[in-house]
């Protein structure tokens, strides 16, 4: 099983980095002009394109095995990691509390962007594992 949880991990922070750098551009350039909730309508059909990719070859890396538990304890550690990295991105980066992170989730496009969070980590349960090219 150590195996599923460093596939998650590196699941995650690949996805978690292309993120951050389409989350920036998301709130610099595209939501002052289209706002938030378009934004994000637009954000996460290319994270989950991406996170579909990632995931493949992650399983495939690291040889997770095809039984729905393994493939469920790589999706929780990714999704368990995005979801720390995320609030702790808005205490330490942007000085938000815990309570607004959280509170933020109300909102059409909080609701949007947690629905693509949960996708990403069900996605190794999806996702067939890379074939090598």
């Amino acid at each position: 099983m150590a195996r599923c949880v460093i596939a998650g991990m590196t699941y995650f922070l690949f996805v978690f980095l292309l993120g951050f750098g389409l989350g920036t551009l998301r709130v610099l350039l595209v939501a002052p002009r289209l706002g938030e909730t378009t934004a994000v309508l637009l954000e996460v059909p290319i994270m989950l394109a991406a996170s579909w990719v990632v995931c493949g070859r992650c399983k495939r890396r690291f040889d997770v095995p095809p039984r729905a538990d393994a493939k469920a304890l790589m999706g929780a550690v990714a999704f368990v990691l995005l979801i720390t990295a995320e609030m702790a991105v808005a205490v330490f980066l942007f000085g938000r509390s815990p309570t607004d992170f959280l509170t933020g989730y109300r909102t059409t496009a909080g609701a949007i962007g947690i629905a693509g969070q949960v996708a990403f980590g069900l996605m190794p349960l999806w996702v067939p594992a890379c074939r090598q090219t």
